[in-house]
């Protein structure tokens, strides 16, 4: 089979154009799920899927697929896709990558006058970020079945806005069935880390998703008085939780080098700048490749945080917020993966994605792998997050070639 490459300079021009979509001052994007700017990106990615012949529709929870009939259309698609909602000041191509590429084979498979036997479908997932609804990836959970509908369709967002409302506002929930059958599923996607720019690599064969662990930590004192109780007699929230902080590190260093931690909220309950901390909430994030790993590490998190909770006289409680185990992708798209990049010859490594994407809940709905390019300094979730134009390139010739490989294997 002929390798065959795409057009990437229309690549190009579709990311900067949907970039002028919700962009930021300082050259990001702000398209927050079910928004209107989330809105307008959506509409302006439907006319490019109509204007390439695809038909556009839409499920309960408002995820939106664009379709492009086969030579067989009784059996299930093969579908890429990814996600155009952003962070409150994110970048221009962490989602709007994967959609954008898959736009791009479609394009590119209709400039070469292919039909694959099978349909191929373009999936937007909605509220992938989770930046102002909770959880994140709703939209591909509920699909598969791993969030009930109306659990997400109750979620509100910081004004008390809810999902049912906000569909309703914008129009895009629709009747096609959750948990229909896919064929595979195949998403592109920027690395959001230094791994392949430091390696100097463009394509990164994605193996399968890291565990991730979230929990919400409380940790309880005795407000008081900042300047008439003594040091030895305080029982103060924020001094322990700062303890408990330094502990993960510690913990990290233990799992090192696949043992990741975070704390990324921190609150202090009713502040106040003479006060002495009564009340902490804050989060840990804990993410290893291994399922055993990462549950040692939410382990050893407790045990050390009760330690250090007794020795100061504190409250503590701690909740698991989410749990996501290590996922391998399927051998044989990965394999469709692998056998593209080959044949193109582009400098590429296997690798394992540190980040949560919607390839994560369709790993356990379809076979499913991901392909990832460099991001510039490895930066993500930012207005200053960026690709260059020859790995995007790139990247989505992987994607053509690797789609059209599954698309013409025999039939089972």
């Amino acid at each position: 089979m002929s390798v065959l490459k795409i057009k990437g300079d229309r690549l190009w021009d579709s990311l900067m154009e949907m970039a002028k979509v919700g962009a930021t001052e300082r050259g990001g994007n702000c398209r927050l799920a079910l928004s209107q700017e989330d809105l307008a990106g959506r509409k302006l990615f439907m006319k490019w899927c109509r204007d390439a012949g695809m038909e556009i529709a839409f499920d309960a929870i408002g995820n939106l697929f664009a379709r492009r009939e086969g030579l067989d259309d009784g059996l299930a698609p093969i579908v890429m896709g990814s996600h155009l909602d952003t962070q409150p000041k994110g970048g221009r191509f962490d989602g709007i990558y994967g959609v954008l590429s898959g736009l791009e084979v479609v394009r590119s498979l209709n400039d070469f006058g292919i039909t694959t036997r099978q349909p191929l479908e373009i999936a937007v997932w909605t509220n992938e970020e989770g930046a102002r609804f909770t959880p994140a990836m709703f939209g591909s959970a509920v699909f598969t079945g791993a969030l009930s509908l109306q659990t997400a369709l109750d979620a509100n967002d910081a004004a008390g806005i809810s999902v049912a409302e906000s569909l309703a506002d914008i129009g895009h929930h629709g009747a096609l069935p959750l948990k229909r059958p896919f064929d595979a599923y195949f998403e592109a996607h920027i690395e959001q880390g230094p791994i392949l720019e430091d390696n100097g690599l463009p394509v990164g064969v994605v193996i399968g998703g890291q565990a991730i662990c979230w929990l919400d930590v409380q940790v309880t004192g005795v407000s008081a008085h900042a300047g008439t109780t003594p040091m030895p007699l305080r029982r103060d929230a924020f001094f322990g939780a700062a303890e408990m902080a330094m502990a993960l590190e510690v913990i990290s260093q233990d799992f090192a080098p696949k043992g990741l931690v975070t704390v990324g909220q921190l609150e202090i309950g009713k502040s106040s700048r003479n006060t002495i901390p009564g009340s902490i909430q804050f989060t840990v994030d804990l993410r290893h490749h291994e399922d055993p790993q990462i549950h040692l590490m939410e382990q050893a998190v407790h045990e050390g945080f009760e330690r250090i909770a007794q020795r100061r006289g504190l409250g503590l409680e701690i909740n698991r917020h989410w749990l996501s185990p290590a996922t391998p992708f399927d051998p044989a798209c990965i394999a469709a993966v692998r056998e593209a990049v080959e044949e193109l010859d582009y400098p590429h490594q296997d690798i394992v994605s540190g980040a949560g994407h919607d390839a994560i809940h369709l790993a356990r709905h379809c076979p499913t792998t991901m392909i990832f390019i460099p991001c510039v300094g490895g930066l993500s979730h930012n207005e200053a997050e960026d690709a260059l134009p020859g790995d995007v390139r790139m990247g989505c010739d992987v994607l053509l070639n690797a789609v059209l490989r599954r698309a013409n294997r025999l039939p089972d």
